[in-house]
């Protein structure tokens, strides 16, 4: 997967700074050691010069063979005996050692010029961070719900919206406890101000505490980021986002049906929950619009796969927005 030089450039940063860290910590702890233990300061001072001695050696060729013997001899003493200092004090042995957040590349991202598998998943994440970066994923979460501003009154033979509401939250509760890349696929449907936006934030803040990639995005900012990268060079890699979408452990689309809708829209969102139903990949989307606005809206094709493929659930009740705002302007 091709990704941005601004993604490039923030990785290999990261990547500079985390070794840096790494080495900051290490003369800390030597810092520390060695003053308590000064003749350890002096072995590793030995240890150094017997590495230089040893390249010396082969540089000049005079019986180098038997001078380079005699000098990893000395070299094993002197690990030893470091050895021995850093056990009587219960330490590991490699304490005195660059400790790497990733052993195989050293954290430099790349093996014989191949790109490490670190780097590959931090370019992933931060390009994940990038695409979220507009939505408010820290303002909802399953605790700050409250099922209070939901009436207890029912019409007709239908439950109470404050009945339907507890039976979505826990199912919403219960999705992302139990997420899974093979997850079903969602529809939250129902006016605006009932919390669609809430539990679908909600279920993408405790998914991504789980580890996943999780994308957040609503449709018309989704359709404005793939836009410009096709027809403005918006990226260096005109398809970065698309893949993105279709690739990531879950993908969320808030209110399908407020975005410009043209032929270009309707098609991107298409081919994005398309592909993600052919990969079995989980896709939660929220919209506002009524099944009939949804035909009118989109092609039979688009309606048909979202509604044959996702779970649907349908939130009942009057914009508790409204009511939250009245409840607070009593106090």
């Amino acid at each position: 997967m091709g990704y941005s030089k601004e993604i490039y450039d923030s990785v290999r940063q990261k990547l500079y700074e985390m070794k840096m860290t790494s080495l900051e910590k290490l003369e800390k702890r030597k810092k520390l050691f060695f003053a308590r233990f000064p003749e350890a300061s002096d072995i590793e001072k030995k240890i150094a010069l017997t590495a230089i001695d040893s390249a010396k050696a082969v540089l000049v060729g005079n019986d180098a063979k038997k001078e380079l013997k005699l000098l990893r001899e000395r070299s094993i003493l002197l690990r030893n005996r470091l050895s021995e200092i850093l056990k009587s004090v219960n330490l590991p042995e490699d304490y005195l050692e660059l400790k790497y957040n990733c052993e195989k590349c050293r954290d430099e991202g790349f093996v014989d010029g191949v790109m490490c598998g670190c780097m590959r998943d931090m370019m992933k994440k931060e390009s994940y961070i990038k695409l979220n970066s507009m939505s408010p994923l820290e303002l909802s979460s399953f605790e700050t719900f409250s099922l209070d501003y939901y009436s207890e009154n029912a019409e007709s033979n239908q439950q109470s919206p404050k009945e339907r509401m507890k039976l979505i939250f826990d199912f919403c509760k219960k999705y992302s406890d139990n997420f899974s890349k093979k997850s079903p696929n969602l529809i939250m449907m129902g006016n605006t101000g009932l919390g669609k936006t809430h539990l679908s934030l909600a279920i993408a803040s405790e998914i991504i505490g789980k580890g996943y990639g999780v994308i957040y995005v609503s449709a018309p900012n989704m359709v404005t980021k793939l836009e410009k990268e096709k027809f403005q060079n918006y990226s260096h890699n005109s398809e970065e986002s698309e893949k993105h979408f279709i690739n990531c452990d879950l993908l969320i689309i808030d209110d399908l049906g407020t975005e410009y809708a043209n032929t270009f829209s309707n098609s991107a969102i298409y081919n994005i929950i398309n592909s993600r139903i052919m990969m079995t990949k989980p896709t939660i989307i929220s919209t506002n619009l009524t099944m009939k606005e949804l035909e009118k809206n989109y092609s039979p094709r688009m309606v048909s796969r979202v509604i044959g493929n996702n779970i649907r659930l349908e939130f009942l009740g009057f914009d508790i927005r409204q009511r939250r705002l009245r409840e607070s302007l009593k106090h």
